[in-house]
C-alpha cells in the first residue's frame, strides 16, 4: 500500500456551499435573531438568496457538494483542502491506497462524537458513502463501488476504477450518523462539525452555534446568524449597520459606507464561453467556430483586463482556464492579447473582410449568436463586451439570453456564457473529456483523444501530486491539449467582494470556488473581533 502524501495531520476543519430560497422586500432584519447581544463571539452575515441550501444540510442532496463546492460546517470530512489547495486530514489519521488505485484504506480518528453523544465509527463513513452514492442528486459517485467498515475505525473504499484525485472528494462529503439518518435529516441534522444547527427560518436566517464537544482547535466565534438577501437588500443592511459581513457586486463598489471596508478576495470562479469545435449538424456544431483559426483569433483578440475594467469595475482577474492558479494548472497556456496577430490568424486562414467590416470564407460570413443566462446581468455584460470587442476582428456577434431549459441543447450549436471552477481536478475533466456515448465533450461538441488519455493516466495515477503534471499535459504537452485546441474562451475570474465592519478581523481565505456563497465562512470559527 502506498500513503498518501499530507502536509499536516490532524488538520482543523474549515467550512462552505450554496442552495435555494426567496427573500422579502424589508431590509430591515432587526426582527430576526441577529447576535447582537455578544458582539464579541457572534456574528451576522449575509448571503446571496441562492446560498440557503433548498434541501437543507443533507451531504445526499447539495450540503458540501453540487455545483458550489465547499466544506460542511455541520459535519466532519475525512479530508480537507488547506489554503493553498493541498490535502490534510480531518477525521483520517491514515490514508493509502493499492497499487492498483482501486482500493483506499482510511484510519480515523477515535476521539469523535456526534452532538447527540453518539461516538463516530467507521461505520458511519461507510454508511455515508454508501448513502450518497446511491442517493446523491448532485455528485458523480459511479467510481465508488462500496465503502466498508473493516473495524471500528478503519474504512475502506472499494473502487470501481482508479481515482488518484478521491481526496478531494473526501474533502467535501460531511460523515452523517447512520443511527440518526432518515428522510428529515436536511431539516434537522446531527453532526460533528464545529458547528451545530440552532435555528433554520426558511427564506430569511440560518443560525449555527458551536459544537462545546468539537475535538478540534477552540471555536472563536461562538455564534454564526447568516441571512439570505438579494444584493440591493444586503447593501441596505449594510448602511444601516445591521449586519457584520455582506456579500456585494462590483456595481456597489464604488461606494463608501461609514464602518464597514470592501473585502475583495480571488476565485477561481471563471466565466467563459464554449466555442464548437466541429461543423454543424443537426443542431450540433458551428461552421464558424469550427475553424480552429476563429478560435484562435477569439482566444487573444478578447482584451481580458480592459472587460474586467469595463464589467467588474476592476475586480477580477484574467482568466485562461477552467482551473487558473490550482495546483494543476498550465501556466504555459496563458495567452496575451494581440490583436494584430488575431487579425492575421484569421486573414492566413482565408477569413477576408468585406465592405462591412465582416469577414467571409467560401461564402460564410463570420457571424456568431453568443447566449448568455437571462437571469445573470453580469454575464450578460460579459457577452455585450465579448461581442464589442470582436468587431475589431471582424466577426459580427449578436447576443441572446435564454433560460437554462434551453441552454444546455443550444450550447451546443452555438456559444454560450458560463460560470465553473471547484477544488478538483474533475472541473477541467468533465468539461473536456469526452462521453463514451457521444464521443464528443459534454458542455461543447470538442474532443481530443491525447487530452483523454492524459487525463485518464491521471486518474489512474497512484500518486495524486503526480497527478498534476498529467492534467497539465492534458491542456498541452508541447505538441497539442485543450488549450491549443480552443473549444472553449475564458475571459474572466471574478473577485468576491463582501461589506465588513471595519472591526471584523476575518481569517485568510484560500481562492474561493464558483459560486459567491458559503466560501467565505470556510473558517468562520478563526473569525474575530478587534477589541
Amino acid at each position: 500500500m502506498k500513503k498518501l502524501f499530507v502536509l499536516a495531520s490532524c488538520l482543523m476543519l474549515f467550512a462552505s456551499l450554496t442552495g435555494c430560497s426567496k427573500q422579502t422586500e424589508n431590509y430591515d432584519i432587526s426582527g430576526l435573531n441577529n447576535n447582537q447581544d455578544n458582539p464579541k463571539d457572534s456574528v451576522v452575515i449575509v448571503m446571496g438568496v441562492t446560498s440557503e441550501p433548498e434541501a437543507g444540510f443533507d451531504p445526499a442532496y447539495g450540503w458540501g457538494a453540487g455545483e458550489h463546492v465547499h466544506e460542511p460546517l455541520i459535519q466532519s470530512t475525512l479530508t480537507v483542502t488547506t489554503n493553498d489547495l493541498q490535502i490534510a486530514y480531518d477525521l483520517a489519521e491514515d490514508i493509502s491506497v493499492s497499487g492498483d488505485g482501486l482500493l483506499w484504506t482510511v484510519k480515523i480518528r477515535e476521539d469523535v462524537f456526534f452532538t447527540d453523544g453518539e461516538k463516530l465509527t467507521a461505520e458511519d463513513v461507510a454508511f455515508t458513502y454508501n448513502t450518497v452514492k446511491e442517493e446523491s442528486s448532485v455528485n458523480d459517485f459511479t467510481m465508488l463501488d462500496r465503502a466498508e467498515a473493516t473495524d471500528d475505525y478503519t474504512v475502506e473504499f472499494c473502487m470501481s476504477r482508479p481515482y488518484s484525485i478521491w481526496p478531494y472528494t473526501m474533502a467535501t462529503v460531511g460523515i452523517v450518523p447512520a443511527h440518526a439518518y432518515g428522510p428529515d435529516y436536511g431539516s434537522n441534522p446531527i453532526g460533528s462539525g464545529r458547528y451545530m444547527l440552532k435555528q433554520w427560518d426558511r427564506g430569511q436566517q440560518v443560525i449555527l452555534e458551536a459544537n462545546p464537544d468539537y475535538y478540534g482547535a477552540e471555536i472563536l466565534m461562538k455564534k454564526v446568524t447568516i441571512v439570505f438577501m438579494e444584493e440591493e437588500a444586503a447593501f441596505a443592511a449594510v448602511k444601516a449597520g445591521q449586519v457584520d459581513l455582506a456579500y456585494t457586486a462590483a456595481s456597489y463598489s464604488d461606494q463608501t459606507v461609514d464602518g464597514y471596508e470592501l473585502l475583495r478576495f480571488e476565485s477561481v470562479d471563471n466565466r467563459g464561453f464554449n466555442l464548437p469545435a466541429i461543423p454543424s449538424d443537426g443542431g450540433i456544431g458551428n461552421d464558424v467556430t469550427s475553424d480552429i483559426a476563429v478560435r484562435k483569433a477569439i482566444n487573444i483578440g478578447i482584451d481580458r483586463q480592459k472587460m474586467i475594467d469595463n464589467v467588474l469595475n476592476g475586480y477580477g482577474t484574467p482568466a485562461y482556464s477552467v482551473c487558473d492558479k490550482m495546483p494543476w494548472f498550465n501556466a504555459g497556456t496563458a495567452v496575451e492579447y494581440d490583436l494584430g496577430q488575431a487579425v492575421s490568424i484569421l486573414e492566413a486562414a482565408g477569413w477576408i473582410a468585406g465592405e462591412d467590416g465582416i469577414r467571409s470564407k467560401d461564402g460564410l460570413k463570420a457571424q456568431i449568436n453568443l447566449l448568455y443566462p437571462a437571469s445573470d446581468s453580469v454575464r450578460q455584460a460579459l457577452a455585450a463586451e465579448a461581442a464589442n470587442q470582436m468587431k475589431a476582428l471582424g466577426i459580427a456577434v449578436t447576443i441572446e439570453g435564454v433560460g437554462w431549459d434551453v441552454a444546455y441543447d443550444r450550447a451546443q450549436g452555438e456559444p454560450m456564457t458560463w460560470g465553473w471552477g471547484a477544488h478538483t481536478p474533475m472541473e477541467f475533466y468533465n468539461i473536456y473529456h469526452t462521453m463514451s456515448e457521444t464521443g464528443l465533450a459534454e458542455y461543447s461538441p470538442y474532443s481530443n483523444e491525447t487530452a483523454d488519455s492524459y487525463m485518464d493516466q491521471a486518474l489512474a495515477c497512484e500518486n495524486m501530486e503526480e497527478s498534476y503534471e498529467l492534467w497539465q499535459k492534458a491542456q498541452w504537452d508541447g505538441s497539442t491539449g485543450t488549450a491549443e485546441d480552443v473549444p472553449w474562451v475564458w475571459l474572466v475570474n471574478i473577485d468576491h467582494l463582501y461589506w465588513a465592519k471595519e472591526n471584523l478581523q476575518v481569517a485568510k481565505q484560500k481562492i474561493h470556488p464558483h459560486g459567491h456563497g458559503w466560501s467565505i465562512v470556510n473558517n468562520v470559527d478563526r473569525w474575530s473581533f478587534e477589541q
